[in-house]
């Protein structure tokens, strides 16, 4: 997956939890606001005292001539027995236990989200780390053509040496002027000499440009083989982590190991 494309999807889960935690204080508000309203209307319960009835002192009798004694005072109402505001309880309202629940999972919901982030963010270094070592070995072997290029060109002019030596000997200066017509056959065997020595110098210098490029770029082969060996001793390190960390979702991408 490209790299742009996971950055749009970090953006979008940073975004779902933003939103998560708005509406859970929301929710919050709504419920303390609707809470606080239904405080205020709530009727305020008033005891109602109210005087028993006292029965008149006369007595009643009974059919054996006794005089019987009727007390209302049983029948009375108790003023304390009058409904108290401050002391009834009221009825157990299940908001706390939704608003406990609906916490619950959004928390559960972020943290699937974290971890799932964090999957991706493994993912996205481990990628990275990927495309590292896949340009160090493409450096790496632009540096080696490069010398093998370098190492061509020292042998070519190593060859081109020998031959302008071998052409520096008198008889041979002698031999290549000699079917030269003249009357100073000195002056043309000098002149080849001259000529001879002139081109040894460029080629001299030549290699010896090609001598230090050699030197440089065995050394910057080197340090890109270098580079290449730490850089798969990582992404093996970082592998051997990732496939002894838990299970990822099934719809995470998973990192390809390096060849």
């Amino acid at each position: 997956m490209p790299v742009w494309v996971r950055r749009y999807i970090k953006v979008f889960i940073a975004g779902c939890l933003v939103i998560s935690f708005c509406l859970v204080e929301a929710d919050a508000q709504s419920r303390k606001k609707k809470r606080a309203r239904r405080a205020r209307k709530a009727p305020v319960v008033r005891p109602v005292i109210t005087n028993p009835t006292i029965a008149p002192p006369d007595g009643t009798e009974t059919a054996s001539g006794d005089v019987k004694i009727i007390s209302t005072a049983d029948s009375a109402q108790d003023p304390t027995s009058a409904t108290d505001p401050k002391k009834a309880k009221p009825a157990a309202s299940p908001e706390p236990e939704q608003m406990q629940q609906t916490i619950t999972s959004l928390s559960n919901q972020v943290n699937k989200l974290n971890d799932r982030l964090q999957s991706m963010q493994e993912d996205d270094r481990y990628q990275l780390d990927m495309e590292r070592l896949t340009r160090a070995e493409q450096r790496a072997e632009q540096l080696r053509s490069q010398l093998m290029d370098v190492q061509a060109k020292i042998a070519d002019f190593e060859a081109r040496l020998e031959q302008i030596d071998y052409a520096l000997k008198p008889e041979n200066i002698e031999a290549s002027t000699a079917g030269i017509g003249t009357t100073r056959p000195e002056q043309v065997r000098d002149a080849r000499k001259k000529q001879l020595e002139g081109e040894k110098s460029r080629v001299t210098a030549q290699l010896k440009l090609a001598e230090n490029s050699k030197t440089r770029l065995e050394g910057s082969v080197a340090n890109a083989d270098s580079e290449v060996d730490q850089l798969r001793t990582k992404l093996q390190q970082r592998r051997e982590q990732m496939d002894a960390a838990p299970a990822t979702p099934a719809d995470a991408p998973k990192p390809k190991k390096p060849e």
